[in-house]
């Protein structure tokens, strides 16, 4: 397990992209944190790390935004939303995990659908920024 202090949304931003560098097609990311810890800005920072001009909504609405990267698609979901596990079936989320790159904010949402082999980011808040725990990542260069 890795810990690192993250400062302001430009910090956030930067984890993202030095996240993604470290990202493989099959990867399934857990992104944990309450409301407004800077789940959705980490994954705007990984998305535009390889699409600089690529706008990055929050999934609220839409559950998922895919975005096409050079070998794989990159998946970044919201499950806040889902009211039973299985509405994942219906996103094709089933399917994507274990083929593309996964973002999952709300991952406990799955139950025990989340792949136990999922990498976690969890995101706490620590005075003026965030305390950023991630699990599963001990191999991969961040």
């Amino acid at each position: 397990m890795k810990h690192l202090s993250v400062i302001g949304e430009a910090g956030m931003l930067d984890l993202g992209a030095r996240l993604g560098s470290a990202l493989r097609p099959g990867d399934t990311v857990a992104l944990i944190g309450g409301l407004g810890a800077g789940k959705t800005t980490l994954a705007r920072g990984l998305v535009q790390s390889l699409l600089p001009h690529e706008t990055v909504p929050s999934p609220t609405y839409t559950l998922v935004q895919t975005y096409d990267f050079p070998g794989f698609t990159l998946w970044h979901c919201d499950l806040y939303r889902l009211e039973h596990p299985d509405e994942a079936y219906e996103l094709g989320l089933m399917d994507a995990m274990g083929e593309d790159v996964c973002l999952l904010e709300w991952p406990e949402r799955l139950g025990a659908l989340l792949p136990k082999d999922a990498m976690e980011i969890k995101i706490t808040f620590q005075g003026e920024g965030r305390r950023v725990e991630l699990t599963g990542w001990d191999n991969r260069e961040v």
